[in-house]
C-alpha cells in the first residue's frame, strides 16, 4: 500500500510542479484588477485556461443591475477550472469607443502660480548669496503669492522684488501638496543695480505632442501619455489654463544611442483646437472645440486583453497626417498602477527606423493598437536604445 502511495506521489509530483509554475505565470500575466463588460466574459486572450469563480452567482448581464455592489465584484482566478491562482477585483463597465489619434498638436500651458526651476546666486558688493535658497525655497516648489497677491507671471515677482527695496517679502509656497510661507529679502545686484530674489521661475511652457484619442460623446481628448514637467526641476507643471493648436511637422532630428531625436513643427496661427483641463502624470486631458472629422473609431482595450507580441503604432513624422507602423510589445507590467511605463515596445518597421532612428521626442501620446483595439499610448524613449520605449495603459 505504501509503495503504491509513494508511486502515485512520484507520478503526480511533476504535474503538481507544472501546475504551480503555470499558476505563477498566470499571476504575472493577469492584472489584480480586471475590467469586464459582463461577469460572464472570458479572460482572453490568455495562453493559459483561466476562468473566474465568484463567491455568489453573478451569471447575469452587467446592465441588469446598476448598483455599486453589482459594478464592483470580488472573484478568484482559477486555472483549469479547479486550481486557484489569486484573488482579483472586478469592475463591470461599458467598453468605450473612441476616435483614434496619432496627429501632432501644439501645447501652450500657463501655470497656476510660478514654478521654481532652480535657485540662483545674486552678486552683491559683499559676495554672492541666494535669498530664496536661504529662506527655504528650492527647485520644484510652486510660488503661489507674494504679499497676498496671487502670482501669475515672472514679471510680477521681479516687480515685487524691486519694489521691496530689500525688505523681506512674504511668499506663499506649495510643496508636495503642503502650503507654507517663506520670507526672503531681495538683494541688490551689483551689476544691474536691481533687487533680486535669486530664483529662476517659469510661468508657461510650450511644446509638441501627439493626440492619443478623442471621445466623440463629449469632445474630450487625451494626449501626450506623460505629464508636462519643468525641464530643470522635473516637477509636474501646475495647470492654470492651456490650449492646443494644430501643428505641421516640418523636420525630424533622428534618434541615436544616447541622444534622443525630436520632431520640429510649426504651430498654427489660427484658432486653438481646444483647451487643456488636466496635466497629469499620465498625460494631458482637455476638450476639443469641435468634434474630430474623418477619424477612425476603435474600442479601448482592457489591461488583460493586451499581450506580448505584434502591434502597431499610429504616429506622424511629416505634415499632419498619421501613419501606422509595426511594433512589438516586448514586456508588460500588468499591476504597475503608479507608473506611465507599463510596457516596453520596440519599433520593428524599417520605414520608421530609417526616417527617425526609432522613437523621438514629440511622438509621446502616439496610440498603440493591438487586435483592433486601442490599448496604450507611447510615453518615453529608452535613451540607450531609441528603437525601444515605454507605453502607458489607457484603461
Amino acid at each position: 500500500m505504501k509503495k503504491s502511495i509513494h508511486r502515485l506521489v512520484f507520478l503526480l509530483s511533476p504535474l503538481l510542479c507544472a501546475l504551480f509554475v503555470c499558476a505563477g505565470a498566470a499571476d504575472l500575466l493577469t492584472p489584480d484588477r480586471l475590467m469586464l463588460v459582463s461577469p460572464n466574459d472570458e479572460i482572453t486572450p490568455s495562453p493559459l485556461p483561466l476562468s473566474l469563480s465568484y463567491t455568489e452567482d453573478r451569471a447575469m448581464p452587467a446592465s441588469s443591475d446598476t448598483s455599486e455592489q453589482a459594478r464592483y465584484l470580488d472573484a478568484r482566478l482559477m486555472m483549469l477550472g479547479f486550481f486557484p491562482v489569486k484573488e482579483v477585483s472586478i469592475e463591470l463597465t461599458d467598453r468605450k469607443i473612441v476616435a483614434v489619434g496619432g496627429q501632432p498638436f501644439g501645447i501652450r500651458l500657463y501655470t497656476d502660480g510660478l514654478v521654481a526651476a532652480s535657485t540662483a546666486q545674486v552678486c552683491t558688493d559683499e559676495g554672492s548669496f541666494s535669498p530664496s535658497e536661504e529662506a527655504g525655497i528650492r527647485g520644484g516648489d510652486v510660488l503661489l503669492s507674494v504679499d497676498g497677491v496671487p502670482l501669475r507671471t515672472n514679471e510680477q515677482l521681479s516687480a515685487a522684488a524691486e519694489k521691496s527695496g530689500g525688505k523681506p517679502l512674504s511668499i506663499e509656497v506649495r510643496r508636495d501638496g503642503k502650503v507654507f510661507t517663506c520670507t526672503p529679502a531681495p538683494l541688490r545686484d551689483s551689476v544691474t543695480g536691481k533687487y533680486r530674489l535669486g530664483i529662476n521661475v517659469r510661468d508657461s511652457i510650450a511644446g509638441i505632442g501627439t493626440m492619443t484619442y478623442t471621445d466623440p460623446a463629449d469632445n474630450s481628448f487625451s494626449g501626450l501619455g506623460h505629464g508636462i514637467c519643468d525641464s530643470t526641476s522635473g516637477c509636474l507643471m501646475p495647470l492654470l489654463r492651456g490650449e492646443i493648436t494644430s501643428v505641421e511637422i516640418s523636420s525630424v532630428t533622428r534618434s541615436t544611442c544616447g541622444a534622443p531625436g525630436t520632431l520640429t513643427g510649426e504651430f498654427s496661427s489660427g484658432e486653438p483646437l481646444g483647451s487643456l483641463t488636466e496635466n497629469t502624470e499620465r498625460g494631458v486631458k482637455g476638450r476639443m472645440k469641435n468634434a474630430p472629422r474623418n477619424t477612425r473609431m476603435m474600442p479601448l482595450a482592457f489591461k488583460q486583453e493586451i499581450v506580448r507580441g505584434p502591434a502597431t503604432l499610429l504616429t506622424t513624422i511629416e505634415g499632419s497626417e498619421p501613419e501606422e507602423y509595426s511594433i512589438e510589445i516586448e514586456d508588460i507590467s500588468y499591476n504597475d498602477n503608479s507608473s506611465c511605463k507599463n510596457m516596453i515596445v520596440r519599433i520593428t518597421d524599417k520605414r520608421l527606423l530609417d526616417k527617425t532612428g526609432g522613437i523621438v521626442q514629440g511622438m509621446s501620446g502616439s496610440p498603440v493598437i493591438q487586435n483592433g483595439r486601442l490599448c496604450a499610448a507611447l510615453t518615453h524613449v529608452l535613451v540607450n536604445d531609441p528603437s525601444r520605449g515605454y507605453a502607458v495603459f489607457l484603461q
